[in-house]
């Protein structure tokens, strides 16, 4: 009920709304669980994009957030820096264009790669 824009299953309980989504939540949880980052800077960083000015009240895009935040402590780790980022995020994009419907994504499909 607090947060009406978050999918939910037909039980009620909350869902990932896209593959990604799901996939950016493993990949957040296996960096914790290598050590990358603990729990209690996971939690700021993710608060901070949630609670960034302009965000949907309703959650809508809370794992438009999430990848924000993953990719804000990457840079802030020295892991990732932005352009790294933002050129992994555009590939993706490409990918996803040349990718016939209903087939995997993947950066292989990249036409500039």
């Amino acid at each position: 009920a607090r947060s009406p824009g978050l999918p939910m299953s037909s039980e009620g309980d909350p869902v990932f709304p896209e593959p990604w989504a799901a996939e950016a939540f493993a990949m957040t949880v296996h960096l914790h669980a290598r050590g990358v980052f603990s729990w209690t800077e996971w939690a700021a960083a993710l608060s901070a994009e949630v609670h960034r000015p302009g965000r949907a009240e309703d959650g809508s895009d809370y794992f438009d957030c999430w990848v924000e935040a993953l990719s804000a402590l990457l840079a802030a780790k020295g892991i990732a820096d932005a352009d790294q980022i933002l050129g992994l995020q555009r590939s993706w994009q490409r990918a996803a264009e040349a990718t016939p419907h209903g087939q995997p994504i993947e950066l292989a499909n990249d036409p500039e790669r």
